[in-house]
Order: C-alpha cells, then structure tokens, then sequence
C-alpha cells in the first residue's frame, strides 16, 4: 500500500514509493493521508501586492520526500530539538542502512536524513514509527516547536519550556484543525533568558517571573499566567488558520497575511477562557547561544562540524546520555555529566567542543554535489573557514538556505570562482584571508 509521498521537485509532480513495511504501519500511514496539506506558491504579480500561495506546500517531511542531487531528503520535526538515546541510536541506523550515513542539523533544531535511495520511504516510516519519531502521521510536518535548549539545566531561565513543548507537542497532535498549519509555522519557546526568542517565530512564549509567561505574535506583547501558556499558543495558531480562511491567499505565516487580516489574538484567546493582558515588549537581556563545553553540572553542549552528525557522532553523544537536545545553532546539548574524559570522547568524534576551535560558528547549506541550484561546493570551502568571533554562513545561491539569525557574515556563491561577501566580490583564492578579517571586526 503507498503510504507516503515522494516530492519529485519543488512543487513539482508528486508520487509514492511502494510500501515495504508491515501491516500495522501502512494501517497508520493510510492513502490520501497527506491530501490536506497545505498550500505552496508562485510570487505576487506586483510589487506590494499580497503573496497568494496556490499550490502545495512543499516544504519535506519524514513522510514528504524531497528529490535532491545527492538522493531523497527526509526532514524530521523533534520539538525542542529532543532526542531519547534510544532515538539517537535509531537515526544512526536509518543514516547508514538509507542514507549517507549522517544526519544534517537545521536552524529550527530539527534533522534532515539525505541521500535517501529510491523507493526507501515505507522502509523509513516504519523505522522511524518504531522509534517514536511519528506521534501523528497527519501532523509530523507542523511540529515546529524551538525552545531554550539549556532549559532546566544551568539555573538561568524562569521556567522549564522544555516541558512545555512537550505538552504543546501533545496539544498539536491531539488538534485535528492543527494539521493545515504550513510546514514552516514556527513556535519558539524561550526560557526568560532570550536565546530563542528573536529566531522569528509565528507565536513565541516567554517565560517571565512569578510564574507568568508573554505571549508574543508580531502584533503586540500579551502577559497570562503560565499553566496557560500551552493553550494560548494552540488558540493563536488556530485563529491564524481562520485569518488566512478569510484572507484566501494561503499564507503560511502570520506575517503574509495582506492588510485587514490580521487574527484576532485576543478575541482567540478569550474564547479559551484565557485572561491576558498588554504589556510592553519583552526586552531581551541578549543571551548568547551555550559555548561549546560543560553546560552547568548536568549537561554538555558540542556542535557539530557543518551541521553534520555522521551515525558515529549520533552513537557517541548517546553513549551515557538521558536525552539529547538539537539546537538551532546546530549543536546538540547532551544531558549528562559534563567529564573531561567525555568530551575528550566527542572531540575524537570530531564535534566541536572549544569555542576557539575554527569550526565554531561556521555553518553553510548543502551546495554541489548535493544540491543542483548550487554554484560551488560551498561546504568544502566552509570547511577552511578561519576561526573568529562573529559567524559565518556559506551561500550556494542566492537563496542563502539555512543562514542564522543575528548577525552573521555572509558568504554567497556568485560562481565557481567567485564569492560575494556581504554582498562585495572576492574570488575564491582570496576568500580565507577575506573571511578571517570579517569574522573579527566588531558588530
């Protein structure tokens, strides 16, 4: 039985790949499953004209296969970027017996398993079912949940988010309406202590003192109590579905809707017996991400070279770990005691555990080989980058995928022998030299 959809191009013509898994699995992943997903789109006419999306969403999943140069792409949504050891060790497993044998970090803390053969996707969904990797077929794409990743760790923050993302995870799941939210809406959870809150998220809590919680949307700053901090964010999500009802330009984020349509917020929120109330902006006391190294005494944040963790990497941060936490600055905080003789481990590994090392704070997208729009094998450039304090992110195209939020340099292909960087020309030859000296003047 098809049980999945194989994107065979950015919303481009659609098939399935043949069902190899048993009986139980295809009986969860049912034909026709992914027939609402919603829409995807062509640009507004004109300028200033709002953008109307009329076709489908294409933005992958684990159930959504990508068609890329290197082989199928699977994204998989882990809100708050969680992990079980025993999940951990899963991945590791499907990367090599399916894919390239690793596992590719996103901004949003999510993974990506690339180089997927042909023909692998009911092979996948049943190994990541097994694992607990699909808690609802009809919602694995609009699991979008950043938190704080250091949350409940190193006593900084107000609250634990992490435990709300689950509960809102939960919330989502158990939401029928919730499944024709975009694949890109995003939830950011930040704990009080600003790491995530400026990553652009549609609807963002805020942990806040004396158990309260701000609730931001782009249109303004509402205070509720805390235990009510799960339902207003679900509330929110669902009156932006009915915004962009009403809109009819199948907007996938808030921030596309055309003028006079904006959700009620308050309206959707006293509806669900939430009592809220305005309050200035949250004002961010501008955290910076965890340095790589001991993360208080409970945890140990590492990142991973290019975002990459090969099956290796993945087994090795599990070895000994509670749970695993992806980051959107494509680390990975491990929950367990932080021994000098474990991160001696995971630098063997090749994961970046000294913020000095020149790897740090270097990120790119796939370029060539892997990605046919690219102009440059850009990861083997990045991969000489220099060491410096500000990031560095490395462009195939103008379409800059995956770059941070921030300040960042920017290091975009124009050619083959040929960077812009930040937006000046420099060829290739002399691009370290350029890069060496961006990365440490002052932001």
């Amino acid at each position: 039985m098809p049980i999945c959809i194989v994107e065979r191009g950015v919303g481009g013509p659609e098939g399935t790949g043949e069902s190899a898994g048993s009986h139980s699995v295809a009986a969860r992943f049912p034909v026709g499953m992914l027939a609402a997903m919603p829409p995807t789109p062509p640009s507004p006419a004109e300028p200033g004209e709002p953008r109307i999306r009329d076709r489908g969403d294409a933005c992958p999943g684990a159930l959504r296969l990508h068609a890329a140069a290197d082989g199928f792409l699977a994204r998989l949504r882990l809100p708050a970027g969680r992990l079980t050891p025993r999940q951990a060790l899963a991945l590791a497993d499907v990367a090599e017996t399916l894919g390239d044998g690793s596992l590719s970090v996103t901004s949003r803390g999510n993974a990506e398993l690339r180089g997927l053969r042909d023909g692998c996707d009911a092979r996948l969904a049943a190994l990541l079912d097994d694992a607990g990797l699909l808690p609802s077929p009809t919602h694995e794409r609009v699991r979008n949940i950043v938190a704080s990743p250091a949350a409940g760790l190193d006593g900084l923050g107000h609250a634990d988010v992490q435990l709300w993302a689950r509960a809102l995870d939960a919330a989502l799941c158990a939401e029928p309406r919730a499944a024709a939210l975009s694949g890109r809406f995003l939830f950011v959870l930040d704990d009080g202590r600003g790491d995530v809150a400026a990553l652009g998220g549609d609807v963002t809590l805020i942990a806040a003192p004396d158990g309260a919680a701000l609730l931001e949307t782009g249109s303004g700053t509402l205070r509720l109590p805390a235990a009510d901090a799960v339902p207003a964010a679900l509330a929110c999500a669902l009156a932006f579905l009915d915004a962009a009802a009403a809109a009819g330009t199948g907007a996938w984020r808030p921030r596309e809707l055309p003028p006079g349509h904006l959700p009620d917020w308050a309206g959707a929120l006293h509806r669900a017996a939430i009592t809220a109330e305005p309050v200035p902006p949250f004002s961010s006391p501008g955290t910076p991400p965890p340095a790589p190294g001991p993360l208080g005494g409970r945890a140990l944040h590492v990142l991973a070279p290019l975002g990459r963790l090969t099956a290796g990497r993945l087994r090795a941060l599990a070895d000994g770990a509670a749970e695993l936490r992806l980051t959107p600055w494509r680390g990975v905080v491990a929950v367990a005691p932080p021994t000098g003789a474990r991160l001696s481990a995971l630098a063997a590994h090749g994961l970046i555990t000294d913020p000095a090392a020149p790897g740090a704070g270097v990120t790119a997208c796939t370029g060539l080989p892997g990605c046919a729009k690219s102009l440059a094998d850009v990861r083997a450039d990045a991969a000489a980058a220099p060491g410096g304090p500000l990031p560095v992110h490395y462009s195939g195209c103008e379409r800059r995928c995956g770059h941070p939020h921030g300040t960042w340099i920017e290091v975009t292909a124009r050619d083959s022998g040929t960077y812009l960087l930040d937006g000046a020309p420099v060829p290739r030859t002399a691009l370290a030299e350029a890069v060496a000296a961006a990365r440490t003047r002052k932001s």
